[in-house]
């Protein structure tokens, strides 16, 4: 397919340089409302922006049709339109055809989507009637945002079924496809009608510079994720893949140790290059990427694990300002196969109202920026304290490079983490979308912090990190597929008053980033730690029952190395030892005690309850004083503290007749002291006595 797709490049642009020498290049535009610019301005339309763009060898003529249908049997069938016989009329070189998004109607796809591909190849062998050698280029449609009134009911399921059709219909006709879903679902503050479906004048010209895109082939030449710099490490025993973009249809050459291979970009820009997986190297490698007059060189590659540390404020904090801080990034140079790449946000979330550059940047994602980094004592300073921590511990116990890439938000919730498509397609989470500032689905706290942020604009579609799918969107879809060892993750902080919510988003997060991956990521996470807030017990133990519903995944318990008034706890560098010691033990395969003890289930006799638990090797007190934390909870909502003590890796307590439930470390600042061998502490748990 990528040939096919290649030589109809060549072909256009062979073709484009014999029309040139004859005369202007005629595009026809044809379309629906989005084409014709509803809403908009006189010169505001994209066909009227691409004709600027494009100058005057060009001549761009508008066909949209307001509420047109491609179904010939649609409720305004485009076919029937004065605009269609003047695009016939035309006769144009190119046609841009973005047709679609009213056939979502109810009145419309239920009962003919069975015409839709026939329909299709009939309009476009009518244009190709009139001009043989037109180039056609099949638009994926324009987003349609969830503020749509029709949205989930079914418009959204049948958006997607006819962007698979309008796919069809391009591989039966060998056509280049303009994929405006993939260039701006990631932008609502482009779709600013009430219903979310037009473009805004911003809009218009995105699409425009698109299309432009497309038509000349000219991408902006080479160019990279930004995971890509020199410094970086390469993921041992995996894919290694290279992808990004370069003019169409241009030769991208890649050299790497002893290797070279090429391909060539597709129509749209795209392109992507797979080395075998190679084996950990210590040894410094170079990698090359050519493509044109360019060529990239990044030096000092090494192979070896890469892992990826994301989270809110406590994941971000940097080593400098931890506790034993200077004296951890003082060892730095004794450990030179670690690499670092932080992804810095353009400007904070602090209680400050932000400029217009700020908000600009923001609209445009232009939001994260990194390069890797060599370990030294300053770069380790101003790094994440645990995701140093942790690679520190990885680095001391195997002999192989360790690259960790940190992104992490303050205050960022759940929701902001995950791709739109996956919040969009699930019913639970879809309402969070619009209008995300007055949603429930943020707390308070969050919904607060954005407006302060957002001050100065009144524009309700301004985006910011706090907003659903924008740090995915932003920061972590430019770095997949870069292959990964696995996540640690730091976050539920402002989520934490809603644990119900989060009991089911979180595990939906976890599988919607393995999907993005491709790969069973392992998925190990920082449990709440203690502070003065009266929903942390609760969430605390929603996030110890997660651990069932995520498959390999851990959790950090860091209820003793709390602040009861402070949300920031200085003790990190414990947190990414506790982090290291469950990828140890899941991934390198580590006889240690990767938990502290972990409630499983209890038996009652007579009188008296025993508790077992996971990781119980060494069951004891961290303080050696008499055991503390347990209790129970009564039909009156009382709770009664418990006598417990240890016998055999076992906790005995005497019950509690009229006891309802059981619970440990049920407090905002958890006063329980049970730990195991490694001194590791207990979690937090709650459960219902039968």
């Amino acid at each position: 397919m990528r040939n096919n797709y290649l030589l109809l490049v060549l072909l256009i642009i062979i073709c484009s340089s014999k029309l040139f020498s004859q005369g202007k290049i005629k595009i026809a535009a044809i379309g629906d409302s989005v084409t014709e610019g509803l809403g908009l301005k006189t010169g505001e339309s994209y066909p009227s922006v691409l004709q600027t763009l494009l100058g005057e060898n060009y001549e761009v003529g508008n066909f949209g049709h307001s509420g047109a249908t491609l179904l010939r049997k649609g409720h305004n069938p485009y076919f029937q339109t004065r605009k269609f016989s003047d695009a016939l009329a035309f006769r144009g070189d190119i046609a841009v055809i973005h047709l679609g998004l009213n056939d979502t109607d109810p009145r419309n796809f239920p009962h003919y989507r069975d015409r839709f591909v026939q329909d299709y190849l009939r309009l476009i062998d009518t244009l190709k009637a009139g001009n043989p050698e037109m180039k056609i280029f099949i638009c994926k449609m324009t987003p349609v945002f969830s503020g749509h009134p029709r949205f989930t009911s079914s418009t959204f399921q049948w958006y997607h079924l006819i962007q698979e059709l309008i796919s069809r219909v391009a591989e039966a006709r060998r056509l280049p496809v303009i994929d405006f879903f993939e260039e701006l679902h990631s932008r609502p503050d482009l779709f600013t009608d009430a219903p979310t479906l037009h473009p805004n004048a911003r809009g218009a010209r995105k699409i425009a510079e698109v299309v432009r895109q497309h038509i000349t082939g000219d991408f902006g030449g080479l160019q990279l994720p930004p995971v890509f710099t020199e410094n970086m490490v390469i993921q041992r025993n995996k894919p290694f893949r290279i992808w990004g973009k370069a003019d169409a249809g241009t030769r991208v050459t890649v050299s790497w140790t002893n290797s070279v291979k090429y391909t060539y970009s597709d129509t749209d820009g795209t392109w992507e290059i797979v080395f075998p997986s190679p084996e950990a190297d210590l040894r410094p490698g170079t990698l090359s990427i050519e493509n044109e007059s360019r060529r990239v060189v990044f030096r000092n590659v090494l192979v070896g694990d890469v892992w990826l540390a994301a989270g809110q404020s406590n994941m971000e904090f940097p080593l400098r300002n931890a506790f034993r801080g200077d004296s951890l990034a003082s060892l730095a140079a004794k450990f030179p196969a670690i690499r670092l790449l932080q992804f810095d946000p353009y400007i904070r979330t602090d209680n400050v109202a932000w400029d217009s550059v700020a908000l600009k940047k923001t609209n445009e994602l232009d939001f994260f920026s990194g390069q890797w980094l060599e370990n030294n004592a300053l770069a380790a300073s101003a790094f994440s304290a645990v995701a140093y921590s942790f690679a520190h511990e990885l680095a001391k116990n195997q002999a192989v490079p360790v690259g960790i890439i940190h992104l992490s938000v303050g205050g960022s919730p759940q929701l902001a983490w995950l791709p739109r498509l996956s919040l969009e397609s699930n019913p639970d989470f879809v309402q969070a979308l619009h209008p995300w500032r007055k949603s429930d689905y943020l707390m308070a706290w969050c919904r607060e912090r954005v407006a302060k942020n957002l001050g100065l604009t009144d524009s309700p579609f301004q985006q910011h990190p706090y907003a659903p799918s924008y740090i995915f969107e932003a920061g972590i879809k430019p770095v997949v597929p870069f292959a990964l060892s696995g996540v640690i993750w730091y976050q539920g902080e402002s989520d934490a008053e809603n644990a119900e919510l989060y009991e089911r988003l979180f595990p939906y997060f976890v599988q919607e980033w393995r999907a993005q991956w491709k790969q069973d990521l392992p998925f190990f996470y920082v449990q709440l730690s203690g502070i003065e807030r009266p929903s942390w017990p609760y969430f605390r133990d929603v996030q110890r029952r997660l651990l069932d519903k995520v498959e390999n995944s851990g959790m950090v318990v860091t209820s003793d190395i709390g602040d009861a008034n402070d949300v920031h706890p200085r003790e990190k560098i414990i947190v990414g030892e506790r982090l290291a010691k469950w990828a140890l033990n899941r991934v390198y395969g580590r006889e240690l005690l990767p938990s502290g003890p972990m409630f499983s289930g209890y038996s009652r006799k007579k009188n008296v309850l025993e508790l077992s638990f996971m990781y119980s090797k060494g069951l004891a007190t961290s303080d050696r004083q008499a055991l503390r934390g347990f209790g129970f909870q009564t039909r009156e909502g009382e709770l009664v503290p418990a006598k417990a003590k240890i016998e055999k890796e076992k906790v005995i307590i005497d019950a509690l007749p009229e006891a309802v439930s059981l619970v440990y470390g049920w407090e905002p600042v958890s006063r329980g002291n049970l730990v195991n061998a490694a001194s590791l502490p207990a979690s937090t748990f709650h459960v219902i006595l039968k």
